[in-house]
């Protein structure tokens, strides 16, 4: 479990004080700490997570609108790039933010600290109690220097284009093969499971990634995939 003096150390790696220490708190207290943890003194991230969603949609939209004058298909595309999952997760990976989260016993064994999906929500709902910690003009350059400063390095990769249909639209370009997905593993409880994929251009392993569905996972290791292709 996480101790109440190592979130300075998550203030100090964030760069930000919280006035309300429990807000802090509370975005990193993952459901299943609740579940295991009755009678708590504060609630699971949720709430602040769904804050934390809008919030980011309404900075990100607004910073798209006003810098760039390209069609809304284009902001939406690019928008869609920021806030994915993946995005996001990798966000809290750079932040450390998965050291800090409270979860119970079983999703700790079960690798929780380092899950896209409990990574990239405990990220929204950071954002949502430092709204309301901090105010907006806060959030937003909050969310300016670690998901915005990521725009220029989608749009010269391409990577706001769906990265299966990506990386099938170049390695039909370079080789003519066709990408073949394979779940390389599963693991984790019926409701909670989590798929490793692989992908491979022509019998060869050439990336590989996980999330919570088979689709997600196939998503991710296109991603990776394309990272190697692009070095």
């Amino acid at each position: 479990m996480t101790q109440k003096n190592d979130l300075k150390k998550l203030e100090k790696k964030i760069k930000i004080k919280f006035k309300d220490k429990n807000l802090l708190k509370q975005a990193l207290i993952h459901r299943s700490f609740i579940n295991e943890n009755v009678g708590y003194d504060l609630d699971h991230n949720e709430r602040l997570e769904f804050l934390g969603d809008a919030v980011l949609e309404i900075v990100v939209t607004e910073y798209l609108y006003k810098k760039y004058p390209n069609p809304e298909g284009d902001l939406t595309n690019w928008r869609a790039a920021l806030v994915r999952r993946e995005m996001l997760a990798q966000v809290a990976k750079d932040l450390s933010i998965g050291d800090y989260l409270y979860l119970s016993k079983g999703e700790t064994k079960t690798g929780g600290k380092s899950r896209e999906l409990i990574l990239a929500n405990s990220f929204e709902a950071l954002l949502g109690a430092m709204y309301l910690d901090q105010g907006d003009v806060v959030v937003q350059k909050f969310i300016e220097s670690n998901v915005l400063c990521k725009l220029k390095e989608i749009l010269n990769k391409k990577l706001y284009i769906d990265p299966k249909s990506r990386m099938q639209e170049l390695t039909q370009e370079s080789s003519g093969y066709t990408p073949v997905y394979k779940v390389l593993s599963e693991y984790g409880p019926d409701h909670a499971k989590s798929f490793t994929v692989g992908v491979y251009i022509n019998d060869k392993l050439t990336g590989q990634g996980s999330g919570s569905s088979k689709q997600a996972a196939e998503q991710s290791a296109a991603s990776s995939a394309l990272e190697e292709l692009n070095k």
